[in-house]
């Protein structure tokens, strides 16, 4: 077990960031002194659950974060910062609802079946301006701005930066580009289990946040900032393998995309539950501009909004892009990173238990053809219906937990309810003068 207070003796650490994901992929954060690490480490910190994205009252006791020592990360732009997970925990116990203990929970199911699922995503952001209106280079006006290289490196300094940052951290970063919208980019690090790959998704969005600032600009990982431009997605990479013969269980040549039986029945699952699990995917009401959005300047949204699989075409909600391996297009900027590891793994175990069928495989263009397809359920038009497909499914409501699901589904309506109070200059333009 690492030792935090040793840790920031050797690194020169001064304080410790205890953070936690609140179930709306709010980060929260206590700044410790490394002087009181130690019984930080043991106690945890303590925080008015209530204040936050959790389904508690002013009544509830002290929810205490407890640090997950092995994810400790030294801020690399600020040394004597170091940032750690922690897990939740109140009157002794964990608290269910909270994203990372539900996927501590979820890892543990899969390792009882001897299986490790491991993850990489592809989260996309924007650099705006300040006060986030517009993207912050004047002269990123191609129509088709995807991989433009003048754009790339007029962003250079920040981009390099955080990648810089990924390389000393360990993470292995493979490529960074200009996406398919103006002022949008891509960064990219390898694939791990499922839980690191959350805490680093988690550390990576705070760290993209805070690099932007130092450069005067603002990042934004919102799913769709600007009318007309394609939107943030957060597409996810998922294979699984076998913990006792350290083989991949998705993979077999011998199979159609060399995807195994057990791939498939992953997959069925994920397919089975598709609409119920946007809204952990597509969690907020700005999701749903994305993933229903009309053609874009560049000609594409690249998102889904029909429940398809395929083998390596991109206009598909799923895709095997290669053996033992499938992406899940679905994700969008504003997923918790803990909610969708365990969404993705509560959907494929749930799959793998009923031996699933994933339906067809398509291999048409869906933005041009998927009129055609007859059967293939749609996804949520709206935050609303996603809520009410993730009620209706009891199989996935169980496999995340009744006390998460019902926390989850009571907050997200009230956010829906906070939406439809709203009184909109739309409403207003258009209704005035009847």
């Amino acid at each position: 077990m690492t030792d935090l207070a040793a840790f920031a003796r050797e690194k020169g650490v001064k304080y410790f960031m205890i953070s936690y994901t609140d179930l709306f992929g709010a980060q929260r954060a206590k700044l410790v002194p490394a002087q009181a690490i130690s019984d930080m480490q043991e106690d945890g910190a303590g925080f008015a659950g209530f204040a936050t994205h959790l389904d508690l009252t002013p009544a509830h006791p002290d929810m205490l974060a407890v640090p997950d020592a092995p994810s400790v990360i030294q801020l690399p732009w600020k040394k004597d910062v170091a940032w750690v997970a922690s897990n939740c925990v109140m009157d002794g116990a964990g608290l269910a609802q909270a994203p990372r203990n539900l996927l501590a929970g979820l890892i543990a199911e899969a390792a009882a079946m001897d299986l490790e699922v491991k993850t990489g995503v592809e989260p996309e952001f924007f650099l705006l301006t300040p006060e986030g209106t517009q993207i912050s280079d004047p002269f990123d006006t191609a129509a088709k701005p995807c991989y433009d290289q003048q754009a790339v490196m007029r962003r250079y300094d920040v981009i390099a930066e955080i990648c810089d940052y990924m390389l000393e951290l360990g993470w292995e970063p493979y490529q960074n580009d200009h996406e398919d919208a103006n002022g949008q980019f891509e960064m990219n690090w390898k694939y791990d289990g499922a839980m690191a790959t959350a805490d680093k998704h988690s550390f990576f969005k705070f760290m993209v946040k805070s690099v932007a600032e130092k450069h005067g600009l603002r990042a934004t990982f919102m799913p769709k900032p600007i009318p007309g431009l394609t939107g943030n997605g957060c597409h996810a990479h998922i294979s699984v393998w076998n913990t006792k013969t350290g083989k991949n269980a998705f993979s077999d040549d011998t199979k159609e995309l060399s995807l195994s039986d057990e791939g498939r029945h992953f997959l069925g699952g994920i397919m089975k539950h598709a609409s119920a699990l946007a809204v952990i995917t597509n969690p907020t009401i700005n999701s749903y501009k994305r993933i229903n959005a009309p053609r874009t300047i560049s000609g594409a949204t690249w998102a889904p909004n029909t429940v398809t699989w395929t083998g390596n075409n991109r206009t598909h909600m799923v895709r095997v892009p290669g053996p033992g391996r499938f992406e899940l297009r679905l994700p969008d900027g504003a997923v918790n990173p803990y909610l969708l590891q365990a969404v993705i793994i509560a959907a494929g175990l749930s799959g793998l238990k009923s031996k699933a069928d994933p339906g067809p495989r398509y291999d048409i263009d869906m933005y041009a053809e998927g009129h055609k397809i007859e059967g293939a359920p749609k996804l949520p038009l709206n935050l609303l219906d996603a809520i009410r497909a993730y009620d209706a499914d009891p199989g996935l409501k169980a496999a995340m937990g009744e006390e998460f699901s019902a926390a989850y589904l009571k907050l997200k309506m009230q956010e829906w309810n906070s939406f439809v109070n709203h009184f909109s200059h739309w409403e207003r333009d258009n209704t005035l003068d009847i």
